[in-house]
């Protein structure tokens, strides 16, 4: 029923007191395969992958009730799942103290096992040279490559200009073509 929904209907129902559980439900029922599919290429484990995406729920679970409707629900919830991702990261970073060789294995050890991440050589050497940007570059690349996002909403989910994202999209694009070419 949620994917009949707009998300205006839907944050009309969350506005009623008695309707607001329920359609916190259908919220999450229509945007968490996407939200899910994201987080899961920037963080690249299972059980990582769903705790971030419960805190991003759970933010935006608090938030909804100031939600204005600047943007669309689905940017809105997006720029949640991005900021959770590159949080997430940076915490598994501090909390590792290690080398940036030692995260890239960790991130890297469970791409052959999940359907996010399968393919044939090429596209797993692919995935390999993405989980060597770093967080914030490969958001940028995940949402232009793998999501077809635009500049534009890339802008509002990060909250970076379109020029910066082009660049830094650009950059990563680069360096991963260098990391597929010299294996």
């Amino acid at each position: 029923m949620s994917e009949e929904l707009s998300d205006e209907a839907l944050l009309a129902m969350f506005a009623d007191e008695v309707r607001r559980h329920y359609a916190f439900n259908l919220i999450v029922h229509k945007h968490q395969r996407r939200l899910y599919s994201f987080v899961r290429r920037m963080v690249t484990d299972p059980d990582e992958t769903q705790d971030v995406l419960q805190n991003t729920f759970i933010k935006a679970w608090k938030g909804l009730p100031d939600f204005r409707g600047d943007s669309q629900l689905y940017s809105w919830l997006y720029r949640i799942a991005h900021n959770e991702s590159i949080s997430h990261l940076a915490r598994m970073r501090r909390g590792l103290f290690t080398t940036d060789e030692r995260i890239f294995e960790r991130l890297t050890g469970t791409l052959d096992s999940t359907e996010h991440f399968n393919g044939d050589a090429i596209q797993q050497k692919l995935q390999k040279a993405v989980m060597r940007l770093p967080p914030k570059q490969r958001a940028v690349f995940t949402m232009r490559y793998f999501d077809a996002m635009k500049y534009e909403d890339m802008s509002r989910v990060t909250g970076t200009s379109t020029g910066a994202l082009k660049s830094s999209y650009h950059i990563a694009v680069k360096k991963i073509e260098e990391w597929i070419t010299e294996e």
